[in-house]
């Protein structure tokens, strides 16, 4: 496996190739990027869901079929947060998104294999770009490119995300020479990969536990979080999802689709997958399976092949090196580690917040799940499952 065959690097992992404010859309595009630009006034005025709606809507059918990737990657960015603030920048949702938002999401959406609504590549991965272009992706020297409410809690929820993703790129470079290595039987070169992987994990955990220095828990829930809820489980919908008008193979039906999460990520998957742990059957995991189709088509046929290569847990446990056993369960021990620190921060940042608003139940995530529960069995069967 080599991570140029699915446009990811070492260097930065899931993240985009390229930089967001290095992209620039065609003229057709310039109302949009205006509001998108915007788009805290628009919220701010309390009636962004007019002002939206007098935008117009630029046939872009066929250059969302032929367009750069990287151009497309940028309007979906744009387009999915504008279709966030037009659902829930108001205190109570439409019962339907209107055809000059509805469209272009869609035709962006179809060229991406993703779902017409605001990604975790769209929020995460292809919304950043570095302040100083020759200095490497560190949470010093990276920005939050498009926004809804703006502000440092939002930024920095953004941005530590970011940061851990780039970081990540040693795990997945890892991962796929791990494939050969554990195929050709190299213990040596496996103990290194790992133990290289290990140390990537504490600078991984080392950004995930700064998200409490700027981004308060309170800020997050009410201020953040409302805008990235999806359409899929949430009471606030009457009608079971969104209907898109001017889509017509919807047929004017509601359609409830997931909304962002960390979930989405790409990288715990991909850890699962390289060293072969299973979860048994809950709401959660069905939950994170229908999650892999949002992902960016390319990451999840990395993690597909990933899955479908890997013998690295029985080549662990056929060899009876005690080095290479405690080099693997160290890895295993380090997604169960960033597991917990995820359950940590849903607990705070959101199950301890009090919600008055129902598309804001702190016991359902951003994807319509209740996930308490099923976050502790997941990390209780991650670390389950080293060699012995």
């Amino acid at each position: 496996m080599e991570l140029s065959d699915y446009g990811l690097s070492r260097e930065r992992g899931f993240l985009s190739h390229y930089e967001i404010d290095e992209i620039t859309l065609p003229a057709t595009f310039t109302s949009i990027t205006e509001a998108a630009a915007r788009l805290s006034e628009l919220l701010t005025s309390g009636r962004v869901r007019q002002l939206l709606g007098r935008l117009p809507e630029p046939d872009i059918g066929d250059w969302a079929r032929n367009a750069p990737e990287e151009e497309v990657r940028t309007a979906m960015v744009h387009y999915s947060f504008l279709v966030q603030a037009y659902v829930w920048g108001e205190p109570e949702p439409p019962p339907s998104l209107p055809a000059n938002l509805a469209r272009p999401i869609c035709a962006l959406a179809d060229r991406l294999g993703q779902a017409p609504l605001l990604p975790y590549s769209a929020y995460m991965l292809d919304n950043w770009y570095r302040l100083d272009k020759s200095a490497p992706i560190t949470l010093d020297n990276i920005a939050m490119f498009q926004n809804f409410l703006g502000g440092i809690d939002e930024n920095w929820f953004v941005l530590i995300h970011v940061a851990i993703e780039a970081e990540a790129g040693v795990l997945l470079d890892n991962a796929a020479r791990l494939v050969t290595v554990a195929r050709e039987g190299m213990e040596s070169e496996a103990i290194r990969l790992l133990r290289e992987m290990d140390r990537a994990w504490e600078r991984i955990y080392a950004n995930f536990a700064r998200m409490p220095e700027r981004c308060d828990p309170y800020i997050y829930f009410h201020r953040v979080r409302p805008y990235i809820h999806g359409w899929a489980n949430n009471p606030a919908l009457a009608g079971g999802g969104l209907v898109y008008e001017g889509v017509e193979r919807f047929g004017g039906k509601p359609q409830a689709f997931c909304g962002q999460t960390g979930s989405q990520s790409s990288i715990v998957p991909a850890m699962d997958a390289l060293f072969q742990v299973g979860h048994s059957e809950d709401p959660l995991k069905s939950f994170l399976d229908e999650l892999h189709h949002y992902r960016p088509v390319e990451h999840r046929r990395f993690i597909e092949d990933l899955a479908r290569q890997s013998t690295l847990r029985d080549f662990v446990g056929k060899s009876g090196n005690e080095k290479l056993g405690e080099a693997f369960n160290a890895c295993v021990e380090q997604s169960a580690r960033f597991r917990t620190r995820h359950l940590e921060y849903a607990a705070s940042y959101i199950n301890k917040q009090a919600g008055s608003i129902a598309s804001n139940d702190p016991d359902v995530g951003t994807g319509g799940t209740p996930f308490m529960k099923y976050l502790k069995k997941h990390r209780d069967e991650n670390r389950a499952q080293v060699v012995s």
